[in-house]
């Protein structure tokens, strides 16, 4: 029997909410009765996903919102945090996933210093301005003080990649961004915990994995015998933004990833 109501009346921020893993923790904790306020980008071509998007959450019993903001601009975060608060009336935030991310596969010798640059902006500089925002809200600006942080790292962060050279560094910086923030945040009974998901089908790799070979030879890598979907990472992100099945968990790196890295080692 499916658990339910875990999230009920808590409010919720997700950066990248509208597509991939994002999308699917949204629904999750939507479905869990959380409110949720997701930043997207705003662009023409992404509008599809947002449609859907409000169109599946519509008959959820959570209500979901939606602001467009770049998470590179240190601007965003506090904006996205001042949103969730003002749309859903609330005087808190408890639940926070950083989740906006980008990766373009590309030999080590052929990243550009703009590639490199624009990845470590996003994918860490990004994380850093939301966690820190949701941080200053959950511990200064509402009483009590507490919530639940939550990072979306990847299996990147704790292997190469010959293609991810600078995407890799930056996903190891997310969990190590996690731990400090575990460490700083705990006395305000913020926790701070990281998944690590490994190969998950989204817009990011769709690319890549319609090579058949590349495909077989990844899926055969990982014990459970096939790729993650991003409903897999869903479940982990309800049970660490759960009070009640997770209250004593900080600093964890939770690796959603069907069995890969063990069978790596």
């Amino acid at each position: 029997m499916p658990l339910e109501n875990l999230l009920a009346g808590k409010t919720a921020i997700i950066t990248g909410g509208t597509t991939g893993i994002g999308r699917a923790i949204a629904l999750a904790f939507l479905t869990q009765g959380a409110n949720v306020a997701v930043n997207h980008l705003g662009l023409p071509s992404d509008s599809g996903h947002l449609t859907s998007l409000i169109s599946e959450s519509s008959s959820l019993p959570g209500k979901l919102a939606h602001l467009a903001g770049d998470v590179r601009d240190p601007a965003t975060g506090p904006a996205l945090v001042t949103f969730a608060l003002s749309t859903f009336n609330v005087s808190r935030l408890d639940i926070c996933v950083s989740n906006a991310g980008i990766c373009t596969f590309t030999p080590f010798l052929s990243i550009t210093t703009d590639l490199f640059s624009n990845t470590v902006r996003t994918n860490l500089d990004g994380a850093f301005y939301i966690v820190q925002a949701a941080a200053k809200q959950m511990a200064l600006d509402q009483s009590p003080p507490g919530g639940s942080i939550i990072g979306i790292s990847s299996i990147s962060a704790l292997v190469g990649g010959g293609e991810q050279g600078h995407y890799t560094p930056t996903k190891a910086g997310v969990l190590s961004l996690m731990q400090s923030a575990a460490c700083a945040l705990g006395r305000y009974n913020i926790r701070a915990n990281a998944i690590l998901p490994g190969t998950v089908r989204t817009q990011l790799n769709e690319e890549d994995l319609r090579d058949e070979g590349k495909r077989g030879y990844m899926e055969g890598r990982i014990p459970l015998g096939r790729l993650g979907e991003p409903r897999d990472v869903a479940g982990p992100a309800v049970f660490l933004a759960c009070e009640e099945l997770s209250g004593y968990v900080t600093g964890a790196q939770l690796l959603v990833d069907g069995g890969l890295f063990v069978n790596l080692q």
